[in-house]
């Protein structure tokens, strides 16, 4: 065994290239590589499980402050970043060495002090053995909990999503019969996807006999993993991350409510102000324009079944111990960001990437490093379980590369007319059909358990039922997901980047074409930058309003897909940025009915108030942009809109007047929620006052005009603002903003139809926001002792990780998957 790993190393070092690598390669993984009780974790110079969380969280208070120290690896975790290097399999920094074999397959995987295992083989059918065998190392505990948890997100299992099973620690137990049906709508689609496709089905079975090969020595007792297993975890992603769209049911409420408030026309008219669908205003990634269907109307949309509020009932399931409400269902985190500065921006020349995805701080985590080296395998970064032994998240000798959630608008809600005189009953093109009635398994917490249905039709599961707004008649609601069993075609993608394939932007934009998962895709070597918008766009007949349920009896059925072209997508931009904070990607390119927050005043603009500071950047500057952008608040971002309308008004009070300069203080500074002395709170008083006035502020701002219903309405779709630990991305400032500038006579892009604040009054709107202060300062007057606002400061917010607890860390909104640090030499 000795000799066929030194036979094996030699092989190797003979056959790596001698490309230039990046002149800076850094990343940090805050949830770190092992689960609790892995074996090689024992080892002789291995770090603890939250090495990297305390680096993570030690870069927060510096702000953009990063000095040299900060930019250099750490192989002790005493640092900030590891070492993001391929490494050799003699390199000196690896400390385990372990050779694995299977029939004619073989690997040698060798860990760094962090656990990162580097993989080698003389093959790429040996890598991918290796991988899947040190997936299921360092996370079998993960593997167990969503092997069978992920099937009921390739089924969209009404109520209850993957991500909440794994996370709430279910035991799903899917019939045999619909783990059958994955399986096979799989492997279909993988096999229509042509030569490419079977290589991932060939890598998949591949991948397999490395997990199956670790449980069989660990694990004997466990069921042996197969397909319908690595297709149920890539569904997993597909839900959580990788789709967008879904909420025309909750839209159609509040557009009900808008409409009984306002009237039919000018109810519209809020609705879309609210809406924010195409708002010429926001920042984008790019300043490329997409063509796409954009020019939908709320007040004449074609199809609409319109919903009365207060009667939708849902046919989600119930889960054991509570009901699935959405309220329940743990909300994606969005932090995801990536600032990529091309040569021209660049004081070496070359281009800059920082970035990385967020996806939640958990443990054990959902991403994992991995090394890999083979004749044609090349590459460093993040994987995740469902990647049969390829690369998520990282770079080759020739480039890097990363996601952020795009949230296209991927899902439609159908409105099924019932027949029969049954809710089983529905009509599609001319003919009453009955329901399929879906027999879904088990599920079980705590020693309770539940049994699973739920229904379906041609579009796909009932939600739930509502009444039409104006009659006594009830429709079913159905959801059409573009992705639906498709899901690991996504795979496509990342066997083009981890297999060499990618030399360039354009071999990168058309590796990315390949997804039909939703994601905003980045790319840089040393000569470019690259942005691409994935995913399975459906076209809708036109006039049809996807924010809205659509009549389900086949007259508005879609019309294909969006072709790659159509797509947003950038190379090498004039601006010489691109950069991404979960915003839009492109002008023209509409915000999914899930996204109540795509307007002006976004988080994004921090990021680039933060690299306009600097003419050429370094690593350390455009670092420094990210970690300070990090803590900061947006609504800082449109604090002197409020002050410019307050001073047509008069303070009710000293204290009042006190509260407003300390916000002003702090909206002109760096706005932070950071604790850079660690004493338990936040540093500047500026963020206690605004927090203490915030509530009471919007709401003078909003409610006057949208009136007490609709306004408890409003906060189901976008929440006055998103505090953290959530990813401070939307909020009614975003409102506030556009509707002050146009009672100041100011010139807006993207101008509401309608006035809130004051019911258009500018006068009364100073009143108002000032009665709003005064009422929230006295309030934090009494709650702190002391009517001296530079007193108050609120207390640090913290992250922990879940299910399992590994350490507490300080609130950053930095990506959590994996963070990289890259230049590539000239």
């Amino acid at each position: 065994m000795i000799r066929r790993a030194v036979v094996l190393s030699a092989l190797l070092l003979a056959s790596m290239p001698a490309a230039a690598r990046a002149a800076t390669e850094l990343n940090v993984i805050p949830h770190g590589q092992q689960e609790p009780g892995v074996a090689w974790a024992t080892a002789p110079g291995m770090l603890p499980a939250n090495a990297q969380a305390l680096m993570y969280d030690r870069l927060t208070p510096l702000g953009r402050n990063i000095t040299p120290s900060v930019m250099q690896p750490s192989a002790d975790g005493s640092g900030y970043f590891k070492s993001a290097k391929l490494l050799a399999p003699d390199d000196p920094s690896l400390i385990t060495d372990e050779t694995i074999t299977s029939g004619t397959l073989s690997a040698r995987i060798r860990r760094d002090a962090y656990g990162v295992p580097h993989i080698y083989s003389g093959t790429d059918d040996g890598v991918i053995f290796g991988a899947g065998y040190a997936v299921a190392a360092d996370r079998n505990l993960l593997l167990e909990q969503v092997r069978d948890n992920g099937i009921a997100g390739a089924i969209d299992l009404p109520g209850a999503p993957a991500i909440r099973l794994v996370l709430g620690l279910y035991d799903y137990k899917p019939t045999a019969k619909l783990r059958a049906e994955v399986t096979r709508r799989q492997n279909r689609a993988l096999r229509r996807a042509g030569s490419a496709g079977r290589q991932v089905l060939r890598d998949i079975d591949t991948y397999l006999v490395g997990i199956n090969k670790w449980y069989a020595a660990n694990r004997p007792d466990a069921r042996p993993f197969d397909r319908a297993d690595i297709y149920a975890v890539n569904a997993i992603k597909s839900q959580f991350l990788g789709q967008g769209g879904g909420e025309e049911v909750r839209n159609a409420l509040f557009y009900d409510a808008a409409r009984d408030r306002f009237g039919r026309k000018r109810g519209s008219r809020v609705y879309e102000d609210l809406r924010q669908r195409n708002d010429s205003g926001t920042t984008t990634t790019t300043n490329r324009r997409a063509r796409f269907q954009t020019k939908v109307s709320a007040l004449h949309p074609r199809g609409l079944v319109q919903l009365e509020q207060g009667s939708f009932e849902s046919a989600g399931v119930k889960l054991p111990g509570a009901d699935a409400t959405a309220a329940s269902i743990p909300a994606r985190r969005e932090a995801s960001n990536t600032l990529l500065v091309n040569g021209a921006r660049s004081a070496t020349g070359t281009p800059i990437f920082v970035g990385g995805p967020q996806i939640g701080y958990n443990y054990p985590g959902l991403t994992l490093e991995m090394g890999l080296y083979g004749p044609h395998i090349r590459a460093r970064g993040a994987t995740s379980a469902p990647f049969p032994g390829y690369m998520l998240i990282g770079s080759t000798p020739e480039f890097a590369w990363m996601l952020t959630a795009a949230r296209g608008d991927v899902i439609d809600t159908y409105a099924e007319r019932l027949c029969g005189g049954s809710r089983a009953k529905y009509r599609y093109k001319s003919r009453c059909r009955t329901m399929e009635k879906v027999d879904a398994g088990t599920i079980a917490k705590n020693g309770e358990k539940l049994r699973v249905r739920f229904r379906r039709t041609v579009h796909g599961p009932v939600v739930g039922y509502a009444r039409v707004t104006g009659s006594r008649r009830v429709v079913a609601l159905s959801q059409r997901r573009s992705t639906a069993g498709n899901e690991t075609t996504d795979q496509l993608f990342f066997q083009q980047l981890t297999f060499g394939r990618v030399h360039s932007a354009a071999d990168f934009i058309k590796a990315a074409s390949l997804s039909p998962q939703t994601f905003n895709t980045m790319y840089a070597s040393a000569s470019e930058i690259a942005l691409f918008t994935t995913g399975r766009v459906p076209i809708r007949p036109t006039g049809v309003n996807p924010d809205l349920p659509v009549d389900g009896r086949g007259r508005y059925e879609w019309k294909g897909f969006l072709p790659a072209a159509r797509h947003p997508q950038d190379v090498n931009p004039a601006s010489g940025l691109l950069v991404s904070w979960n915003n839009k990607p492109a002008k023209g390119w509409p915000a999914g009915d899930d996204r109540w927050d795509e307007a002006g005043i976004q988080r994004d603009d921090w990021l680039l108030k933060e690299l306009a500071r600097t003419d050429k950047h370094t690593p350390a500057t455009v670092l420094g942009a990210a970690n300070a952008a990090a803590t900061a608040d947006p609504r800082a971002l449109m604090w002197p809109d409020v002050k410019a309308v307050l001073q047509r008004g008069t303070a009710p009070s000293p204290l009042a007047a006190a509260v407003v300069d300390r916000i002003t203080a702090w909206s002109a500074g760096d706005a932070s929620w950071v604790d850079a002395n660690r004493d338990g709170f936040v540093d500047a008083p500026g963020q206690a006052a605004m927090a203490a006035v915030w509530d009471d502020l919007a709401g003078a701002a909003m409610c006057g005009r949208l009136g007490a219903k609709l306004c408890t309405a409003l906060e189901t779709r976008l929440v006055r603002f998103e505090r953290p630990p959530s990813g401070m991305y939307g909020g009614w400032h975003q409102y506030m903003s556009k509707d002050l500038r146009s009672l100041l006579g100011r010139k807006v892009r993207g101008r509401l139809h309608v006035r809130y604040c004051g019911r258009g009054k500018l006068g009364r709107c100073a009143r108002d926001l000032w009665a709003a202060i005064e009422k929230g300062a006295e309030a934090a007057a009494e709650r702190f002792g002391t009517t001296d606002p530079a007193q108050w400061h609120s207390p640090t917010t913290t992250i922990s990780f879940t299910p399992l607890p590994l350490t507490t860390i300080q609130y950053t909104n930095r990506p959590s998957g994996i963070h990289q640090v890259m230049q590539f030499a000239p």
